[in-house]
């Protein structure tokens, strides 16, 4: 009973942002499970590759409908001339994070890794659960398949759902917001920008994305545990890292970890010749970068990572081992500080005039006085921002947690009430994540 009330309220709470797309998230699942029975029915591997197949090509063919036919055909459009105009089709909500969790789920049954579910309510529930499906974590259909059929929500587990709950709201409501206004203003308009003053934009900027994206895992975490759902872990702190590697072995762990057990190993992975394993790593990062969005410059985005790691694998390792480790940190940022240009920009003149600037060519000068303006209007947010990048602020709640309990579940619930002031009253609340 529980389960049939958490379903409807989830099918109620995704058709409040597009309901026509409602039919296509039930159809997708109604697909899926069927695919998922026929493949666990038959023996014959013909056949079950069949239905593996059409299972691929259905939900493939509508993301690519949905997410990319207007880049497809915009493109089509400037080189050929036809069609004559662009394909304008809105993109559902989470349509990314749910295809790839009903593939996930079809390709382990075909595998036999995990029993298909007999009842298609059950997962019609896993792919569109409220607090999960619009951004994320990824999560496979194995990890919940028993506490779908079968949960508890003990005490410990409530109180720990609403702080990791209150932790993520108030990182959306307050930091990321906050910087999300800095960084906008200060990237606004890369004519006037001075080096300093896009060097900072680009570092709020930086913030704000880690702090958006991390925020909305945490609280789908945090909902999930008070619902009796364990779901993965989607960040480690990954403006900590090393390397580029370590990296994306922090960030997006969910996706990175669905493109390796799904794309890359499949592929052949790292079992397979240097010039296999190379095109193999690109595939993957094309692939991630498209993922994305529909654009050319999460392709290239895509593609610098890929080109990264490759170096970083084949040319660079001992280098990098050589460093100190601050230097090994900075060499990290700094690159992925770069990345973030080619991510948020998809206009590639733009995107060129602020690379120009960062690197002070073409610039209305390298320093203004608006430049300390932000830094001391703002400084509060910042030091907050990159402290909550670092695992000081978690580990702190964690002691805390441990000698005084109660304090600390205090302490968070009037965080959490204050985030929701901050949204309720606030005139800013940027989703980046809208695109997915």
């Amino acid at each position: 009973q529980k389960n049939i009330v958490l379903l409807v309220f989830s099918l109620i709470f995704y058709a409040w942002g597009g309901a026509a797309y409602l039919l296509l998230l039930a159809g997708m699942a109604f697909w899926s499970w069927l695919c998922a029975l026929m493949i666990e029915k038959n023996e014959e591997q013909k056949t079950r590759k069949l239905w593996m197949l059409a299972e691929c090509l259905v939900l493939l063919g509508l993301l690519i409908f949905f997410k990319y036919m207007n880049f497809l055909t915009g493109n089509l459009s400037a080189l050929i001339g036809f069609p004559k105009e662009a394909t304008k089709i809105i993109l559902p909500i989470g349509i990314s994070f749910y295809t790839f969790q009903l593939l996930s789920y079809v390709v382990d049954v075909y595998r036999k890794e995990v029993a298909a579910q007999p009842a298609y309510w059950k997962l019609l529930l896993y792919c569109s659960l409220f607090h999960q499906c619009i951004a994320g974590p990824i999560v496979r259909y194995q990890t919940v398949a028993a506490e779908i059929d079968d949960r508890k929500v003990t005490l410990t587990d409530l109180t720990n759902g609403i702080r990791r709950f209150s932790i993520g709201l108030a990182k959306k409501a307050i930091l990321a917001n906050g910087c999300a206004s800095v960084a906008d203003t200060l990237l606004a308009n890369t004519q006037s920008a001075t080096t300093a003053g896009l060097w900072l934009g680009m570092l709020f900027y930086m913030l704000q994305i880690y702090l958006d994206f991390s925020a909305y895992s945490d609280m789908a975490i945090g909902m999930g545990k008070m619902l009796g759902f364990t779901f993965p872990e989607n960040f480690n702190f990954p403006y900590i890292s090393d390397s580029i590697t370590e990296f994306w072995r922090r960030w997006h762990m969910t996706l990175s970890g669905w493109f390796r057990e799904y794309v890359y190993i499949p592929l052949g992975g790292n079992r397979v010749s240097k010039p296999r394993h190379i095109l193999n790593l690109l595939i993957v990062w094309v692939l991630t970068g498209f993922w994305h969005g529909a654009a050319w410059n999460f392709i290239l985005w895509g593609l610098y990572y890929g080109i990264l790691l490759i170096l970083e694998k084949y040319i660079f390792a001992s280098l990098l081992k050589k460093l100190p480790k601050a230097a090994r940190h900075i060499y990290t940022m700094l690159l992925v500080m770069f990345g973030w240009v080619l991510f948020s920009n998809t206009d590639f003149g733009s995107m060129r005039t602020y690379v120009g600037t960062l690197f002070g060519i073409g610039t209305k000068g390298f320093l203004d006085l608006a430049f300390f303006y932000y830094i001391r209007n703002n400084l509060i947010i910042l030091i907050m921002g990159v402290l909550c990048a670092t695992p000081l602020i978690r580990n702190y709640i964690v002691r805390c947690s441990r000698k005084k309990p109660e304090v600390t579940s205090a302490v968070l619930l009037l965080l959490g009430i204050l985030s929701i002031a901050f949204l309720v009253y606030g005139t800013y609340n940027p989703f980046l994540y809208f695109r997915f």
